[in-house]
């Protein structure tokens, strides 16, 4: 099955009322107005005459707040991004970093197949990706990698982790909204995510004890083996290895 939907959260938010004194409240309602009308209608029927019209206001109010329609669009895919990163929860220290990165990559997933027209939206455009709110939640993921790596569990680069889990999330949830009803197999989503774990992951971790000192524990250990340092390289390592391994 799917993960499980989690739209009435997600739509909660969507219509929260944040709005604050001054520009900021016909602002948000322009957001909420024009977020209405994609989920109803479609992309194509967020016209700023419709936006204005649902929101209570006249055409040049959006011209002013947004600068023009892409400007709208470009602030409905950040409250998108606000939104998704709001309803994350993440703890600094979970008992199973595996399965914290598969939580977060269903909670992803969820997101998307609960708003698939603003998510559509909010990954249409790839320079959308410089909001601040989307590196904000990149910035979440990037702390489930740390601690991964830190737990010697992670097969890849920190970065290319990132791109594979980002990657797998946003391409599951787009191909699922692709297809007909009839040829949604909801085996697409757990055949995915258990691909990207295997993909940046490893089955035992490569460090056995948490931390600089055990890490560095386990590279001196295989520093032996290693023919890509030459000597000179591998006794200063060594000794920076053995400082950290005597501080732990």
């Amino acid at each position: 099955m799917p993960p499980r939907s989690r739209s009435g959260e997600a739509s909660g938010a969507l219509k929260s009322d944040s709005a604050s004194p001054g520009r900021e409240q016909p602002r948000q309602r322009v957001i909420e107005a024009a977020i209405d009308l994609l989920t109803r209608e479609g992309r194509d029927a967020v016209t700023t005459r419709a936006v204005a019209d649902a929101a209570g206001l006249q055409p040049p109010a959006i011209y002013r707040l947004f600068g023009d329609k892409d400007g709208l669009l470009d602030a409905v895919a950040e409250h998108g991004f606000a939104t998704f990163l709001a309803g994350k929860h993440v703890n600094p220290d979970p008992p199973d970093p595996i399965e914290d990165l598969r939580a977060g990559w269903d909670v992803a997933v969820e997101f998307g197949l609960a708003n698939p027209a603003l998510y559509t939206l909010m990954y249409a455009d790839p320079t959308r990706t410089t909001s601040g709110a989307f590196k904000a939640g990149m910035e979440v993921l990037m702390g489930r990698i740390r601690r991964l790596a830190a737990g010697g569990w992670l097969r890849v680069d920190e970065e290319l982790a990132a791109q594979i889990i980002h990657a797998t999330a946003r391409g599951a949830v787009l191909t699922w909204l692709s297809l007909r009803e009839d040829q949604r197999d909801p085996a697409l989503f757990t055949t995915l995510r258990e691909s990207m774990v295997t993909a940046v992951t490893n089955q035992r971790p490569a460090v056995r004890e948490a931390g600089a000192a055990g890490a560095a524990r386990a590279l001196r250990a295989a520093l032996p083996e290693e023919a890509t340092l030459s000597p000179a390289e591998q006794h200063l390592l060594t000794e920076w290895l053995d400082r950290l391994t005597a501080d732990g």
